[in-house]
């Protein structure tokens, strides 16, 4: 009887390591997910502020061009 005991202590201290572990997993699939996120978040961001600045270039130098006229 006391050997079954400690075996199911035993059972049960090893199933709290497989969720500690599962839910670290988890987590960690969670974070990686987000940061890829973000990364493309400021790519887009990037892009748009390079269009946009583009933009302003191409519009100065043909205001530029009006006022030599």
């Amino acid at each position: 009887m006391k050997t079954l005991c400690l075996l199911l202590a035993a059972l049960a201290l090893a199933a709290c390591g497989v969720e500690t572990a599962t839910t670290a997993a988890t987590s960690a699939e969670i974070k990686r997910r987000e940061m890829e996120a973000a990364k493309k978040n400021l790519q887009q961001a990037t892009q748009k502020i390079e269009q946009s600045t583009q933009q302003t270039l191409e519009r100065a130098a043909q205001s530029e061009d009006q006022s030599k006229d």
